[in-house]
């Protein structure tokens, strides 16, 4: 059975993933051996399989660091056993035991040659127990190998995993790797992981020098080590190295945190967007308070999360389109509701605020319930689709996940196909009349009640796309939209009744006050804050940032 049959027999994303690090961190050692194989031939000797294997964890441990020391071929197979439970030790002699075949690590050969029977000796045989602390070593061990894969991104992992926990015993094959690597890239981060286990040296220069070094390596895990040994530091003019390399990387670190807030308020503000823009027509345009908009949203999450299960059982080869067709799914579903909605129940009530929120409010309690009858009071979860996995790495401390870039695309992209729809079409031209003077597009023949219901069904629609949106950030729950409706509503009155540019003024502007205040006063005082600062300006400016123009602000 080959290796691609076996990872597309699995049923989840995360079992594929995990085979297949496993594949690699396999295929890495076996390059690795190869090279060290052009090296050295059979330095690994019985007497070092036994003291890997047997006796107590430290002496073990020890074992294996000065195995590290001088790396071989059989050493690096022989970690490899250990690390997948394939290793047995009968008396004093130490197996390999892979489908049912004992093999000696130390030449390969079979391990009875008279008998050529090799499952004999492993009837008697017991497994070789690693405990948690072996088992790191081991990992660790192997993780050093790929210093020495022909592979640069795996180099560079093994360095950088070097430098976030230099291990002094990892230097001789670190050296080893440095002597050979061409690649500057490569070579730079190896140059970093020497200058952290220097850190801790016992000659002064060599700790200035690799203080000195560590500057470059702009990272917060890099500034944990400088201030270690800050701590433990006695010579002064090497105090004075690491003071001066930690305010740069503190410098580096301040900008990352920075730019990250803004992103974070940037991401807050596109979801704010999202919730507030179905809200924009159903309140701003056709003046119903509706409670139920947060409730519109679950549905939508709630699509979501079907059609990632529809996907899964009858389409697993395409899981990663599901998102595709969840978005078309997600707006309809919440479309029809909205129509239902206001067919039903609107209709009766335009012109009466207070009845139409009770209703509203009503609805939205059926609603939960009903999700609760159907999918249960747990949360579900939707997983992202592979290609929004990840991230784009600006700085060592920021990260720009692509499900949030994504999230902030989408929402950009729902913003100019509604501006259009309303401004551009006929559609939108009925729905501006009829909101604006409904007699008068009576009147020129315009069926008012046809377009109240299109144009309450299009804001349910695009609720039910920032459900959509959300479900990729969350968990998709029965109280999903409830987290989002007061906010939504304050975007909305804050922007400006009726007016789509002061709806994308506000989500942002509230974003970004609320992420660059938890920086400062956490946040519970940054919602506080963001409160009052509403509340204040809706006393000086009720209309809101931007005030409706001509006849409908006379009105």
């Amino acid at each position: 059975m080959t290796c691609f049959s076996i990872l597309t027999r699995m049923p989840t994303l995360q079992q594929r993933s995990a085979a297949c690090r496993g594949l690699v961190v396999r295929i890495t050692c076996g390059l690795a051996i190869a090279l060290l194989g052009q090296s050295s031939a059979w330095a690994l000797t019985l007497e070092q399989t036994r003291a890997l294997t047997l006796g107590d964890t430290d002496a073990r441990v020890s074992a294996l660091q000065k195995a590290l020391a001088s790396p071989d071929a059989q050493t690096a197979a022989f970690l490899q056993a250990m690390a997948d439970d394939a290793v047995k030790v009968n008396g004093t002699q130490v197996l390999v035991v892979r489908d049912g075949k004992a093999t000696d690590p130390v030449s390969g050969d079979a391990t009875d040659p008279v008998s050529g029977d090799a499952t004999a000796l492993t009837d008697t045989a017991e497994d070789v127990i690693n405990n948690n602390r072996m088992r790191g070593e081991i990992d660790a061990a192997l993780s050093a190998l790929q210093l020495l894969s022909p592979d640069a991104a795996l180099r560079v992992q093994a360095a950088k995993s070097v430098l976030k926990e230099p291990d002094p015993t990892k230097l001789a094959m670190l050296e080893k790797a440095l002597a050979s690597e061409s690649d500057e890239g490569v070579r730079k981060q190896m140059l970093l992981a020497r200058a952290a286990i220097l850190l801790n040296s016992d000659k002064a220069d060599e700790r200035m020098v690799s203080a000195k070094t560590l500057a470059d390596s702009q990272t917060p895990d890099t500034q944990l080590l400088l201030n270690q040994r800050l701590s433990q530091e006695e010579d002064k003019q090497v105090r004075a190295q690491l003071q001066t390399s930690l305010l740069t990387i503190q410098a580096a670190l301040n900008w990352g945190e920075k730019l990250g807030a803004l992103f974070t308020g940037i991401s807050l503000g596109s979801i704010l967007l999202l919730v507030a823009l179905g809200l924009a027509i159903t309140y701003g345009l056709m003046g119903v308070i509706n409670m139920a908009h947060g409730e519109l949203m679950m549905i939508g999450a709630y699509a979501t999360y079907v059609v990632q299960g529809l996907f899964r059982q009858y389409l697993p080869g395409m899981f990663d389109a599901y998102l595709l067709v969840a978005i078309p799914a997600s707006f309809l579903a919440a479309a029809l509701v909205g129509a239902v909605l206001e067919r039903l129940v609107l209709r009766h009530l335009y012109g009466r605020p207070l009845e139409t929120l009770l209703a509203t409010w009503g609805i939205s309690l059926v609603l939960m319930q009903g999700v609760r009858s159907i999918f249960g009071a747990q949360n579900v979860g939707v997983e992202n689709p592979s290609w929004m996995s990840g991230g784009v790495q600006l700085l060592a401390n920021l990260s720009l996940p692509y499900n949030r870039l994504i999230i902030i695309g989408f929402a950009v992209f729902v913003l100019v196909g509604m501006t259009l729809l309303i401004s551009k079409t006929r559609l939108g031209l009925f729905v501006r009349g009829v909101t604006q003077n409904r007699p008068m597009a009576s009147a020129l023949g315009v069926n008012t009640a046809r377009i109240d219901t299109y144009a309450f069904s299009l804001g349910c629609g695009i609720a039910g796309l920032a459900g959509c949106a959300l479900s990729q950030i969350g968990n998709v729950g029965p109280d999903l939209g409830q987290s989002y409706i007061v906010d939504a509503f304050m975007v909305v009155v804050l922007g400006g009744v009726g007016q789509l540019a002061g709806t994308v003024y506000a989500a942002m502007g509230l974003g970004l006050m609320n992420k660059l205040l938890e920086g400062v006063a956490g946040a519970v005082l940054a919602k506080i804050a963001v409160l009052v600062f509403i509340i204040v300006f809706i006393q000086k400016r009720p209309q809101g940032i931007f005030a409706m123009k001509g006849r409908s602000a006379e009105a």
